[in-house]
This record gives C-alpha cells, structure tokens and sequence, in this order.
C-alpha cells in the first residue's frame, strides 16, 4: 500500500471566522486514503468568538498550543515555535500547511529550521485567506509586515490565494513572490444547511421582537476595524434618513473590541432604535433565512465567507469593492445603478468608506423587486 502524505495543518486560532471553518473541512475532507491530516491551533482571545465546536462536530481533535496567539508577544511567539519544532520533529510530516498570519510566520520558520537540520525536507505552504498588509496597522507597520511576507514567501515553496483578485493583488500590487508560486485554490464549504431554509423562517425576526414584514438588513462578522462596521451605521442612517416611513431594522450579527465604540456611534447617529446588535450565532441558516439584504463593508478581505453563504440562502448582497467580493459578485450588469454603485450580476458593489453608496445601493436593490429576483437567481445558481 502506497505511503500516505502526512499534513500538518497550522491555524492561529478556531475563531469565528471563514478560515476556521475552512481548515476543518479541509481536514476532514481530504481522502483518507491518500492523505493523514493533523490540525494544529491557537489559543482565541476573550474578545472573540470561538469556533472550537466546528471541528468537534468533524470529529477531528486538534493539537493546541496555547501559546500561539494572534498578539505578537515575544516570548509567547518564541516558545510556540519551540513547540512547533517538537511538533515536526515527532510527527515527520511531508507538509505544513499553514493559515493566517501568525500561523503562517511561525509554521514557516519552524519548518525552515527543520530542513537546515535535517535530511528529509518538509514541504511548506501557506494560505492567505485575508492579509494583514492593508488596513490593519500605520503605513511604517503595513510596510515592515509587508518585507516580512516577502521574506517568508522566499522560503514557502507554494502560496495558495483564493482568488483571482487575491492574487494579483498579492503577487502585482505588493509584490510578495512571482505569480509562478502562487496556485488558486477556491475555498469550499458545506452549503447544504443553507439550501432549504423554510422550516426555520421567522424564527430569527421573532427571537428579535420584529414583525414578519420588518425589512431586516444584516451584517454578519467580527466587531474589528477591518470589516469596517461604523460604515454599515453611517448607511443605516443615510438610508433612514431617506426612507424615514419604511418598518426597517440593521442587525449586527457578531462580536468583537469594537463593540461599546459601535454601540456609541449609533446612539451618536440616532439609529439605536433600528440597530439590534445581537453577538454571536452559531446557527446561522437561521439568520440568513430573515434576512432580506446582507450587507458588507470591509477594507480588506479574501473571499468573504457571509456572501457565500447569503447566495446560497437566496440573500441579496450590498458590499464594498474589497479583496475576492469582486470574484463572488460577477460582472457588471447591463442595468444602470445610481451614479455611487454598480450593479452586478450578482449583487450590489460599492466603493469602500462610501456609506451614501452602500445607502443608495441598499434603497435600490429593494425597491427593484424584479431585478433583486433575478440577481438572487444568478447567485444561488453561482
């Protein structure tokens, strides 16, 4: 029987997020046959939201190290990668596999010291769901994490994005690593919860106190800068301010350090009444199936996990021109939007911080029923 390929698997941390639910799967669902996978992860912070239960449900026990943290934090950083080691060392995997940030520096370095000591090389790889070389940190910083990246691709041997504009963003704009070691991997997920969503249909306005035919706009992610949540606000009271009759409700689904900011601003825009910031959900289908609009607004993203689920769940999306929301949303349509945004074929495309755009957008998607019909129908076939 041919030798199977042993893949140690490396995320920061099983956070609320599209990558922790990505390297589950993708553990899980490698062929057993061909592949043994391990599953190695942080610790997450009190501020986040945990994930840990996603790979629990797999069936797949994870090695973690508690040390491995998303804060840098040198002796914490230092004492995982003497972890790590320990790990290459009594696992002997052919590759590691490494996502997000932190991962990804560490994985890479351990597995670089690895092969300087040892004959039989391990293979490293690493992909990049988001980045960290926009809109996270000053100018000085963005710079130094971005020198950091190319040094580190200079000892990757592949580099997975998960979309086309990730790519060329990745390889062109910043120029990490030639295009000829990147490979485009789509991510993949389970989308069969969000195909039916019927039997739970109202559960989630109810649970809220909204009525059935409350128009209910939602935003589902983190509560950090990067998703840019003061935008969705902003739109929230643009948009009532220019619909001031209409029975409508922004939720806020997620959790995060931006939250008592968040909390304030809205009281500051007069839109607390119309904003439910509801935390944390882990049954989402049940969210998505209320939901008459998605909305996101991040500066920076890969390929954002709530779009995909929104198009399976038959949700129209409004979102800023950010990362991979380009690859989810297609083409531009033959339709003319407002003069702030595009329509596309799969949804509604604003420029990023332009919450009147978002404003507009939203007010346009609803008011078109026809055409909202049809860019549900193309997103879901998509």
């Amino acid at each position: 029987m041919k030798k199977r390929i042993k893949v140690l698997r490396i995320i920061t941390r099983l956070n609320i997020g599209g990558p922790s639910i990505h390297v589950s799967l993708l553990t899980r669902g490698l062929d057993p046959d061909r592949f043994e996978s391990i599953l190695v992860s942080g610790s997450v912070s009190d501020l986040e939201g945990d994930m840990r239960y996603v790979p629990e449900r797999l069936g797949i026990k994870p090695i973690f190290i508690l040390s491995l943290k998303r804060e840098i934090h040198l002796p914490g950083d230092l004492k995982s990668l003497v972890r790590l080691l320990k790990l290459l060392k009594r696992e002997r995997p052919h590759i590691v596999h490494t996502h997000t940030a932190k991962a990804g520096t560490l994985g890479r370095i351990a597995v670089f010291l690895h092969n300087l000591s040892h004959k039989r090389k391990i293979l490293a790889i690493h992909t990049f769901h988001g980045h960290v070389l926009q809109g996270y940190f000053s100018w000085t910083k963005s710079k130094l994490f971005m020198w950091a990246e190319r040094l580190l691709a200079s000892i990757t041997d592949a580099i997975i994005a998960i979309s086309k504009s990730q790519m060329r963003e990745l390889a062109g704009t910043y120029g990490l690593a030639p295009e000829s070691k990147f490979r485009i991997v789509k991510l993949g997920f389970d989308l069969r919860t969000f195909s039916c969503l019927e039997n739970v249909r109202g559960r989630f306005k109810m649970d809220l106190g909204v009525g059935r035919d409350t128009i209910l706009i939602g935003i589902v992610g983190r509560l950090v800068s990067i998703k840019n949540h003061r935008m969705f606000l902003d739109a929230a009271g643009i948009f009532m301010k220019q619909h001031p009759n209409l029975d409508a409700k922004f939720v806020v689904v997620g959790d995060g350090e931006l939250r008592n900011a968040l909390l304030s601003h809205a009281k500051t825009l007069g839109i607390a009444d119309q904003v439910i910031f509801r935390g944390w959900e882990k049954d989402l289908p049940r969210v998505y199936a209320d939901l008459d609009i998605l909305a996101l607004t991040s500066v920076n993203e890969g390929t954002p996990v709530s779009i995909i689920e929104a198009m399976a769940s038959r949700v129209p999306v409004a979102a800023t021109n950010a990362g991979g929301v380009r690859d989810l949303l297609g083409p531009l349509s033959p339709r003319n939007g407002g003069t702030r945004f595009h329509v596309c074929r799969h949804g509604i495309l604003c420029g990023q911080n332009d919450a009147q755009g978002l404003a507009d957008g939203i007010g346009f998607l609803w008011s078109e029923t026809r055409l909202r019909e049809e860019i549900v129908k193309a997103a879901r076939e998509f």
